[in-house]
Order: C-alpha cells, then structure tokens, then sequence
C-alpha cells in the first residue's frame, strides 16, 4: 500500500538542511549527498557539476526552464543523465527540437519537486512510512519514491520508472539527484 506522506517528507528534508550544510565531499553511492564548502553552489551550478547531465542541460536551455535553476526558491531535480536520454532514441532528440518545446517543459516540470529534498530524506521517509511514499511534481504528476535494499528508485505510475544513479548534488537552492531513465508521461 503506497502512504502519501508529502508533509512528512517536506518536514524531514527541512529539518536535515542544517546537517546538509556541514557534509564535505563525499564518495559518489546513490545514497549520498555531495555538497560545495562555499555554500554558493545553485542549481544550474550543480547540473553542471555532473558531466553525465550535458543532455538535460542542453533540454532546459532549450526549455528556457533556465531561470529557475538561478533562482531563489528551492527545488530538487530528478535528473536524467545522458544514457537516459539516449536509451530514447530518436525520440529523446526529437524533444530537443524547438516545435517539440511544450513537450520538453511537460517532461522537464515532472522531474522537479518543490523544496530541498536529498536521497537520505526520502530514504528515511520511506523508512518512517514503511513503505513507498508520494509526492507531486512541478508539472502535477504524483511520484511514488521506493526502496529496494539500499537502491532508491523513483516511478510515475506504471509508465516510468528510473533508479537514482550516483551522487546527489545539493545545492543553496535546491538538490541535483541523477536518475537512470527519463520519466515520460503515458503514452496516450
């Protein structure tokens, strides 16, 4: 049974920011955060920090989604790195082209979740509700994050589902979390 814990995830993740500032480097598993000493890291910083994110770059250019990563909100990207968009084949390139831009913000909106959320928060939300949690994207679409040993997954539905891949990136303004697939709306 999949428990909607929205609140108690955002109120987890809030309460750890204080533990994310003082983390130094650390190695890059999938359950671990890396963060920059300086404290002056931003989204679009982070992105750029992860030469396997060249791709999702080059969509939220092309989105001109690019502002937010400046921004001053907070918000944690589920961030698909090049093999994802690759294993897409020729429809992962077509939603680079300017007439498929609705699309790509769609898509792009449903990787980004409010707030400054890193793979250990989840990790415990899903601990204190035994099981899957929910959360709603940007873009209104319902994620189920889960859990299998230490790998934390992320799903949308029965249509899409991607493994975190690698180390998180905090940022001031929010969170990099690489993921292995792209999480596409259903086909319909």
């Amino acid at each position: 049974m999949i428990k909607t814990c929205k609140t108690a995830l955002t109120a987890f993740a809030l309460a750890s920011l204080p533990l994310i500032a003082a983390c130094g480097e650390q190695d890059e598993t999938p359950a671990e955060t890396a963060t920059r000493d300086d404290g002056t890291l931003t989204l679009a910083a982070g992105l750029g920090a992860d030469e396997q994110l060249d791709t999702l770059r080059r969509a939220i250019e092309q989105s001109e989604l690019s502002g937010v990563f400046e921004g001053a909100a907070s918000y944690t990207m589920l961030a698909p790195r090049d093999a994802a968009f690759e294993a897409l084949g020729e429809e992962g390139a077509d939603l680079l082209r300017e007439e498929q831009r609705p699309l790509l913000v769609a898509i792009l909106r449903d990787h980004l979740l409010p707030g400054h959320l890193t793979p250990e928060a989840i990790g415990e939300a899903i601990d204190q509700a035994g099981g899957p949690v929910t959360m709603t994207t940007l873009g209104q679409t319902t994620v189920t994050f889960d859990r299998d040993g230490e790998q934390l997954s992320v799903a949308t539905g029965d249509t899409s589902r991607a493994a975190f891949a690698g180390a998180a990136i905090a940022a001031n303004n929010g969170v990099v979390i690489p993921i292995d697939a792209v999480l596409l709306p259903p086909k319909g």
